[in-house]
């Protein structure tokens, strides 16, 4: 396999640019924009002497929404395998386009149950993993009447959007009925809206943290399981991770037997990221499911002897797996994420932090920066495995990024 296409232009696509060079691969990204990260990779892949604009569309660059399978049949004629870097996708119009011979890695067969986060929870129950309790809702029925079954779940509870949600838009935590009535009732005609119901309920755990953990499996089964992270989230959006997490045994066993139960069922080939709740009593529940990279797994790029981006074209390439294990006692992953509307490359920031030992820094490149938007992330190897100094590097890191508040 030496062309993968990758369906998303995003910086999960753009992150594979380094390893699919080492690699040997060239990429071929479907996105809607030119300026998304991911494009600029074909700049790497091409002299620049003979490089155009032309060249660009016409070898390594699909411009066409990720949902778009009519594109998706032209990414397939410039690519040896095709790959994800979102779930935003037509599983069903693809599926014209594998019965055609198309190579999707991981399979659209592994994508299908996990797309709708309420089947998603059907299929992993299914599994007998471990989940929180939780119902799909009918928002015009809980609008017209309190008998909704939430006396299942109680209060708190949280909301969900079944799809298209993600860096915690169209997830709320609710706090009675009246509230959950209002957020439905201005929700009603957003892009959320559909005849079926479009929303997932589900208990609230009191969670003591919040850990992920990154698995690979390869063409031919075998899975690798990465140091499990504990994340940290502010609004439901990831702000830091820890690598690695301060976990039992036991919990890291737990783990790996959710990791390796889903992958394998799923016969997936490529990377998955599990994020999941610990409670008081050390048990383990499954949050959600990414079928993909994933953000809690940036942290291997220069913390890992193989990054995750790395390891998922080793998947999809049909190449052995890598080694997986940490290069040093540990490391702390921050998102730098926008707090205001700008164009800024906030380059005075950047090398500030940069100037932090053991500071690797990645930018996406984004033209434009908004409150919330992932423009970058930094990574700190730390000299050694303590939550309260990793917590306090990411402290370090967050009071040069984000504007002092008055």
């Amino acid at each position: 396999m030496k062309r993968v296409g990758v369906i998303g232009g995003g910086q999960l696509a753009w992150m594979m640019g380094g390893a699919a060079k080492k690699l040997g691969v060239e990429l071929v990204v479907q996105t809607p924009s030119p300026d998304d990260p991911a494009v600029a990779i074909a700049l790497l892949q091409k002299p620049v002497q003979k490089f155009t604009r032309y060249d660009l569309k016409s070898d390594f660059f699909v411009q066409a929404r990720v949902d778009d399978a009519i594109a998706t049949a032209e990414l397939a004629k410039k690519s040896d395998v095709i790959t994800f870097e979102n779930e935003f996708v037509d599983v069903e119009a693809l599926s014209i386009l594998a019965h055609k011979g198309v190579c999707f890695r991981p399979r659209l067969e592994a994508l299908a149950p996990l797309l709708d986060k309420y089947h998603q929870r059907c299929y992993l129950k299914d599994l007998n993993l471990p989940v929180p309790n939780f119902l799909p809702l009918d928002s015009e029925a809980i609008i017209a009447s309190s008998d909704s079954g939430l006396t299942q779940l109680g209060f708190p509870v949280v909301l969900k959007a079944r799809r298209h949600g993600y860096d915690g838009q169209g997830t709320y935590i609710v706090k009675n009925l009246g509230q959950l009535k209002e957020i439905l009732a201005s929700t009603h005609h957003s892009r959320y809206s559909s005849t079926q119901p479009i929303y997932l309920l589900e208990e609230f755990i009191p969670f003591t943290r919040e850990l992920a953990v990154i698995a690979a499996r390869s063409v031919n089964g075998e899975v690798v399981i990465y140091p499990v992270v504990e994340t940290q989230q502010e609004e439901q959006v990831c702000r830091r991770v820890i690598a690695p997490a301060d976990i039992s045994p036991q919990v890291a066993a737990q783990t790996a037997n959710i990791a390796c139960t889903l992958l394998n069922h799923l016969e997936v080939i490529g990377v998955f990221g599990i994020e999941l709740f610990l409670t008081a009593d050390d048990k383990v529940l499954v949050n959600e499911i990414a079928p993909r990279t994933h953000n809690s797994g940036h942290f291997s790029l220069d913390a890992c002897q193989t990054s995750q981006f790395e390891q998922h074209l080793r998947a999809v390439c049909g190449l052995p797996l890598g080694n997986t294990a940490l290069n040093c006692p540990g490391a702390v992953m921050v998102n730098l994420l926008g707090y205001e509307n700008s164009q800024s490359d906030y380059l005075s920031k950047r090398q500030q932090i940069e100037e932090i030992p053991q500071a690797h820094l990645h930018w996406y490149g984004k033209t434009e920066s908004r409150p919330g938007r992932k423009l970058g992330h930094v990574t700190v190897i730390l000299d050694q495995c303590r939550r309260e100094h990793a917590i306090a590097t990411a402290q370090q890191i967050e009071s040069i990024w984000y504007p002092t508040q008055s």
